[in-house]
């Protein structure tokens, strides 16, 4: 579990990097590698939340 929440906030700081890029120095490539981003946290989240929801059953 320590791994993906490690892999979340990764990801995570890629989506803020890439926004930045986008919204303040106009760089319309980061507009797609931040959309790619939120695709891939949106899988890990999912991950996450089933892995917790396990570990609150143990």
């Amino acid at each position: 579990m320590k791994d993906l929440i490690e892999k979340i906030n990764a990801e995570f700081e890629t989506f803020k990097t890439e926004t930045v890029s986008l919204t303040e120095k106009g760089v319309k490539a980061a507009g797609a590698r931040a959309r790619k981003s939120t695709l891939e946290l949106e899988k890990m989240l999912k991950e996450f939340r089933k892995v917790s929801i396990e570990e609150a059953k143990k």
